[in-house]
């Protein structure tokens, strides 16, 4: 039963993630392009849809050129995540007893079919905090270059 109940979560999510999306912050240009956009590193905010009062920013590499243009370009996996707490935090049952442990928040694709970029929610319970991980996948092989951000769960002003 607690499987089925962490597919519809993790399945919900997922849609939710999609609907949702991210917001752009802004951007830098790091490399001129003659066709096509340069390539860039772009800062990207969303709220985690299992945590209502929870913020992340998300900068990530984005590939320009010809391909980048219409989206051919395979992203690079260089990331960063910085999370804070922007509102009252009230944690799910499920999160603080460790049910819906390592859950997706987050799911961007980096190039055409095989690889995306991903965020995972952990609930560290000794600690009373919210850890994220962003790491890039790939179908075959995925990339361990990554990075992590913390959330204490502390009262709202």
């Amino acid at each position: 039963m607690r499987n089925v109940k962490q597919i519809i979560s993790i399945a919900g999510l997922s849609l939710v993630c999609a609907a949702a999306g991210a917001e752009t912050v802004g951007h830098v240009d790091t490399h001129f392009k003659l066709i096509g956009p340069d390539d860039k590193i772009v800062v990207e905010a969303f709220d985690d849809p299992g945590v209502p009062g929870v913020t992340c920013y998300l900068s990530r590499a984005k590939t320009g050129g010809l391909s980048g243009a219409v989206g051919m370009a395979e992203d690079t996996s260089d990331a960063s995540i910085s999370c804070h707490q922007t509102g009252p935090i009230d944690l799910d049952p499920e999160i603080k007893s460790g049910e819906r442990e390592g859950e997706h928040v987050f799911k961007k694709r980096t190039s055409l079919v095989f690889k995306s970029m991903q965020v995972v929610r952990f609930y560290d319970q000794k600690r009373h905090t919210l850890v994220y991980l962003v790491y890039s996948d790939r179908v075959v092989e995925g990339s361990p270059k990554n990075s992590v951000a913390a959330v204490p769960v502390i009262p709202w002003r």
